[in-house]
């Protein structure tokens, strides 16, 4: 049995990605801050653990690998959103977004590097489409997610020679959390809460596609209609992408 270590495991997308993997009969270990309602059983482990909380991380990981026949594939799926403008923007929102966005995904993907070079298997970050665009009052998380997106492109590059697969996913706005943003004085909110979203996929949908992208060892992922229109019109014509995108987001 393959394992997958997921991160956000509790979230909408994180669920359906562990529960579509198990019904392929991989065993899933799910990584989130809040485990409330995820049971164990022989194909899930929880594990409740802060990605931010550097001082015990190395610990946590090397328990997790410990306890792992094979790290067979690692899901980069933990993330805030920030929804607001710029100018309204703290230093320390903006790096909290970061924090858990960018580096805890880093973090993570150095812990797991060896493991997944032994068993040759897959690192898949979960992007978005501002990670290749503009997005309307996310200056903080389009900036994360560029990153992320940057990073992945070239660990690729480094990883690729050990038989190492690396892959990015980009949904579009994926209703996960809508109507429960749980959004905090900061602007920081749940994934999937935004109102201000076009043309919304079930988590259940995006994870079919993701997965259907991981058995293809597809390179670029884009998730949903939006997305795939997206990078086409951001790839050909930016100018265009940012007045279309301007257009639709504002008057929501």
């Amino acid at each position: 049995m393959k394992t997958a270590i997921i991160s956000g495991g509790n979230g909408g997308l994180g669920k359906a990605l562990a529960a579509q993997l198990q019904a392929d009969n991989w065993h899933t270990v799910l990584l989130d801050i809040d485990v409330t309602g995820l049971a164990k059983s022989e194909s899930q482990t929880p594990i409740k653990i802060d990605l931010t909380d550097t001082e015990k991380l190395d610990g946590e990981f090397a328990k997790i690998i410990a306890s792992c026949d094979t790290v067979d594939l690692v899901i980069y799926n933990a993330g805030i959103t920030h929804i607001g403008a710029f100018s309204g923007l703290e230093e320390n929102t903006h790096r909290r977004v970061f924090e858990i966005n960018y580096f805890a995904a880093a973090r993570m993907a150095k812990a797991f590097l060896i493991p997944i070079r032994e068993a040759k298997g897959t690192h898949l970050a979960i992007s978005s489409v501002a990670g290749f665009s503009p997005l309307f009052h996310r200056t903080a998380y389009a900036a994360s997610k560029h990153a992320l997106q940057g990073f992945f492109n070239s660990l690729r590059s480094e990883e690729a020679p050990f038989g190492v697969e690396t892959l990015i996913a980009a949904p579009s706005f994926i209703a996960t959390n809508i109507g429960n943003d749980q959004r905090q004085d900061n602007g920081i909110s749940r994934p999937g809460s935004a109102s201000d979203g076009v043309d919304y996929i079930s988590p259940q949908t995006a994870a079919a596609v993701i997965l259907r992208g991981l058995r293809a060892k597809q390179k670029f992922i884009p998730v949903g209609r939006i997305a795939r229109l997206s990078w086409w019109i951001n790839r050909l014509s930016p100018p265009l992408f940012q007045r279309l995108m301007e257009r639709k987001i504002r008057k929501l």
